[in-house]
């Protein structure tokens, strides 16, 4: 009885496997596709032409490989920083039920302060005498409550995904870094104990009002006035007090952004030479990430100062 057709292609694509598996039947060579671009490249090509990147391996297919784990055609790194925050505030809202400081409306706006620190909350006894610089990317990991790190997120994904379209993940992803960083250092500076999002989000606006800046028509005029008008409220908001603003932080991040949008090229890299210096950048920032994450877990025992 015969097998079905089916059966049979099935059968045959099993033994051109086995032949090759045991070095008989050699297959037709076929072209290659870049992992880094998606180009067609040569057979025996070790090299992209179209972006340069090596066929062997390559931070630019390295990258494309992470980016895939959240969204091949999303905000892979907008992606991952709302993940990241959410599952830290998850781990802050643990330790801080264990302190039995928990519940109410303290989940709203009051998360403990001693766990906050264990997880890397900017201090200046921490960063500056303790030298724990890892506290200036900790921090934006990390939020005071439910109402923090809602507002936070959504400001997130308002301006997250325009700009990490608009510079390519690599270099969204050093500037939403060192923004956020530039920001709890001058407000660490100034003696504040902080956390949030905030400075590095006020990065993200600083960057797209410099933007704006470098272009014209009445629709980037029309954005240039409502950032506008947005930073000021949040900042009068904040020099009226009792919200527990950090306006330092937020006027470090948002000054950085803005330097940053201004240098930067408002496309995403073109050549090989311009992806290489992005990659690098967005490698950089991801290495400093990961080591800050594991500076906070050597440190994690470390006790509030004045509790010690």
């Amino acid at each position: 009885m015969a097998l079905p057709y089916r059966w049979q292609w099935r059968v045959e694509k099993w033994k051109t496997a086995m032949r090759g598996f045991f070095g008989g039947e050699q297959q037709q060579p076929r072209p290659k596709i870049c992992p880094a671009c998606g180009a067609l490249v040569g057979i025996k090509a070790t090299r992209c032409h179209e972006c340069g990147a090596s066929l062997r391996f390559s931070l630019a297919a390295l990258s494309k490989k992470l980016s895939g784990l959240f969204g091949e055609h999303e905000a892979p790194v907008t992606s991952a920083l709302l993940v990241t925050n959410i599952l830290m505030f998850g781990v802050s809202l643990v330790l801080t039920m264990q302190a039995g400081e928990a519940g109410g409306l303290r989940t709203l706006w009051g998360m403990s302060g001693e766990a906050s620190y264990q997880l890397g909350a900017s201090h200046p006894y921490g960063i500056f005498t303790e030298h724990q610089w890892w506290r200036l990317v900790m921090a934006m990991f990390l939020h005071g409550g439910l109402i923090h790190i809602g507002f936070n997120m959504m400001a997130l994904m308002q301006f997250g995904p325009a700009l990490e379209e608009l510079y390519g993940s690599a270099r969204y992803l050093f500037l939403y870094v060192v923004t956020g960083a530039l920001g709890f250092f001058v407000s660490a500076w100034i003696g504040h104990f902080s956390l949030g999002a905030s400075g590095a989000l006020l990065g993200l606006v600083g960057a797209m009002l410099a933007v704006t800046t470098k272009r014209g028509g009445s629709f980037m005029r029309e954005l240039r006035s409502r950032l506008i008008y947005s930073v000021v409220i949040l900042f009068l908001i904040g020099f009226w007090g009792g919200f527990g603003i950090d306006n330092s932080a937020h006027l470090g991040g948002f000054a950085a952004g803005f330097i940053f949008g201004k240098i930067y090229t408002d496309r995403e890299p073109m050549n090989s030479r311009e992806r290489q210096r992005a990659y690098a950048l967005g490698w950089l920032a991801g290495i400093v990430v990961l080591a800050s994450f594991v500076m906070m877990i050597l440190h994690f025992r470390d006790p509030l100062p004045g509790r010690g």
